[in-house]
């Protein structure tokens, strides 16, 4: 049969203790205890809902530990925003206070339009290849 004495003996214990549903039956194991509980991650909900939010994830242990007692380790918080959440910490990045926003508007659309004539001319160089070929 290939099997260690050990996990035989083991089987037929489980089969004269619970017949053939006890050999059978999968059991899983309970976990872990949660180490963030449920008003924990109702309050980060709501927090990170508001305008403020928060710059970095750890800002969110800081704030954990803070206001409800819990030490968090960063990797903890960041697969809960991340991926439990499905929330991204998005700051905008800091602008001088001297920018003229007429300017920036105007640099923004040139910039489009110049990478937009860039794309037509480079496909048109390579049409041109191939159609000379």
């Amino acid at each position: 049969m290939a099997r260690d004495t050990s996990t035989v003996t083991r089987w037929l214990q489980k089969y004269r203790t619970g017949g053939l549903s006890g050999l059978l039956e999968i059991k899983k194991a309970a976990g872990g205890k949660r180490k963030i509980n449920d008003d924990a991650t109702a309050a980060l909900i709501q927090e990170l809902k508001t305008g403020k939010g928060f710059s970095s994830y750890g800002g969110i242990v800081e704030w954990f530990k803070k206001e409800h007692g819990l030490d968090i380790e960063y990797g903890t918080v960041y697969a809960l925003v991340r991926y439990g959440l499905g929330a991204k910490l998005k700051v905008p990045r800091p602008q001088s206070y001297k920018q003229d926003e007429k300017l920036v508007s105007e640099l923004k659309k040139n910039r489009y339009h110049s990478q937009l004539s860039r794309k037509t001319s480079s496909t048109g160089k390579v049409r041109s290849l191939f159609m000379s070929g």
